[in-house]
């Protein structure tokens, strides 16, 4: 049995450990408190989890809180103008309900669950790099899950991932209850004053019942940046309600009469936003790889920590698992961050670096149109559950304008955009990589679920790339294209190739076919076509190719219905 261990048991180490011991692996967690210690100390974050992250949970088992953590609806968002007074507001739902659980409750808990789970144990110390030595020497993995103390340091910071030396924001927390009640469906409602700070608050569900979360993201020398003399947790609340009062006072009515959930109820501090290179070089020689906070610390500016934590635990437990019983090296730890980092991190990252800079003028555009443009609003909700989205319109001010045209083209249409999406997603499909050679020899790929067969006589098939892909014009410029139907275990392909990336193909093993196609491993099905014919059809062009040669070695394929990956089953009635 492999045996690995995970130091740092918060929302990445706990949940990593957990789905690797219900995989029948013999793990070794580490942590410095036990749940009772954890139950009764301070708040570690604000931990706001969208649906996007709280769906590895429930993959897990592991989401307990269902019927206990309050709903969060939506984004509400409101760019407050020089006299106080709110010169941009908008609200849109989101897809699914975000909740926030207290980690004081949902580590405890785990760490719990962990220790009952009868594989395994959990080893309660502050682990040093010596300590790191011994596991690394008695097991087969490693994987560092802490950004405290001097294990962080291990890691060295990547400067070209890390724009920033220095803290872009003082932060503090406050869990407080005996808030009025709120006025419409419960969201994320984000404040921001250009040049002094945000302010953002949402339900939450803490160690003593249902609260409410203060986030204070203050500009370093500012006028909010006044915390240095609190000493006390109700000095933090009143000072607290003082900033509201003085920067929010539409937010400040509400909380007027809160009171601290508990004397731990608090935090305050400053942190460098900061990604580092994931393998660590232990002196004897040995490597140990990092996780989460440990290599990507992110400001808390867009509430994407947590979510960070759970998407890293979820994709390190899948390399895990797809990689057996073969030598964990640096290599394989190199490309299992690679993977997170392209696949998720990157996005994250890069969207939360954004708003710790001035707000450029598109990001202007965009925020200010969303007040007119309900999809425009629902689009930027919709990247704090999933930041990918937001690429390319939110990072490039070209897109950002062409971006606006088609929501406003859409604005005036006869259908909710969102809604004929949702309604059309009812439709079950299965999941394709599509792949080609451009002319320059570069190979090109993404993952489409519009795949249909046309004619058996002549074999035709298509699909349908939409206009907006990056790499559109190269599969135009090519004379042949490759379906690979995926099969259920190549979930991660259909997440890389639907990701933007300078190279998709990194990592994964490929051989050439009809006029130099890329060619992937492990489809149940592979279909080799000569592009006869391309459609225009609105925003979207249809690819009609035919089939050159195929392959259908079969096997369980992965299914996509209503947003979310499936696995095909037998009907129970027939």
């Amino acid at each position: 049995m492999r045996r690995i261990a995970v130091v740092g048991a918060g929302q990445a180490g706990a949940q990593l450990a957990l789905g690797l011991q219900a995989h029948g692996y013999d793990v070794t967690l580490v942590t410095d408190r036990d749940p009772d210690a954890i139950r009764r100390g301070p708040v570690m974050s604000s931990q706001c989890m969208f649906d996007t992250a709280l769906q590895s949970e429930r993959a897990l088992g592991l989401h307990h809180w269902e019927d206990q953590a309050p709903n969060i609806s939506g984004i509400a968002l409101s760019l407050i103008g020089p006299h106080g007074t709110p010169g941009i507001s908008w609200q849109a739902p989101l897809e699914g309900p975000a909740h926030s659980v207290d980690q004081r409750v949902k580590c405890a808990a785990w760490i719990e669950q962990f220790a009952d789970g009868g594989r395994g144990e959990v080893v309660l110390h502050e682990a040093g790099v010596d300590d790191l030595e011994w596991y690394a020497r008695t097991h087969d993995l490693v994987v560092v899950s802490t950004g405290k103390g001097e294990l962080s340091r291990l890691f060295p910071r990547n400067p070209e991932l890390s724009p920033y030396d220095r803290p872009r924001r003082a932060l503090a927390l406050t869990y407080v209850r005996g808030t009025a009640p709120r006025e419409a469906e419960s969201a994320v409602h984000y404040r921001l004053i250009p040049g002094v700070g945000e302010y953002f608050s949402f339900p939450a569900l803490t160690t003593t019942g249902p609260c409410d979360i203060m986030v204070f993201e203050c500009v370093p020398g500012g006028p909010m940046d006044c915390w240095d003399d609190i000493r006390t947790p109700q000095e933090h609340l009143t000072r607290s309600l003082e900033i509201l009062h003085r920067f929010f006072p539409d937010a400040y009515e509400r909380y007027r009469d809160a009171q601290l959930t508990d004397p731990g109820g608090v935090l305050r501090g400053r942190l460098t936003p900061t990604v580092r290179h994931p393998v660590a070089r232990l002196a004897s020689g040995r490597r140990v790889l990092g996780m989460a906070d440990a290599v990507v610390l992110n400001d808390p500016i867009t509430g994407q920590g947590s979510n960070n934590a759970a998407q890293a635990a979820t994709h390190y437990l899948d390399s895990v698992l797809r990689h057996g019983a073969a030598e964990f090296t640096p290599q394989w730890m190199q490309r299992t961050f690679d993977n997170f980092w392209r696949g998720w991190a990157q996005w994250a990252v890069g969207w939360t670096n954004s708003l710790l800079s001035e707000l450029s003028p598109h990001h202007r555009a965009l925020l200010t149109a969303a007040a007119e443009i309900p999809s425009v609003a629902s689009a930027l909700a919709t990247g704090f559950d999933d930041p990918r989205t937001l690429y390319r319109w939110w990072f490039e001010e070209a897109e950002a304008h062409r971006f606006l045209a088609e929501k406003r083209t859409q604005h005036a249409a006869r259908f909710d955009g969102r809604e004929l999406r949702r309604a059309l997603g009812q439709y079950a499909t299965g999941v394709t990589v599509v792949t080609a050679r451009a002319p320059d020899g570069r190979n090109v790929g993404m993952t489409a679920n519009s795949f249909t067969s046309v004619s058996l006589d002549p074999p035709l098939v298509l699909w349908c790339p939409g206009k907006n892909s990056p790499s559109l014009p190269d599969f135009t410029d090519a004379s042949h294209f490759a379906v690979h139907v995926l099969a259920a275990d190549q979930h991660h392909l259909s997440r890389q190739f639907a990701t933007p990336a300078d190279d998709k193909f990194r990592g994964i093993p490929t051989t050439p076919g009809i006029a130099g196609t890329p060619l992937l491993d492990g489809a149940v099905a592979r279909f080799q076509c000569r592009t006869v014919q391309r459609l225009d059809a609105g925003d979207h062009l249809i690819f009609l190719g035919e089939v050159e040669q195929y392959e259908a070695d079969g096997g369980t394929p992965l299914v996509f219905h209503s947003g979310y990956y499936h696995v095909a089953t037998k009907h129970p009635d027939l």
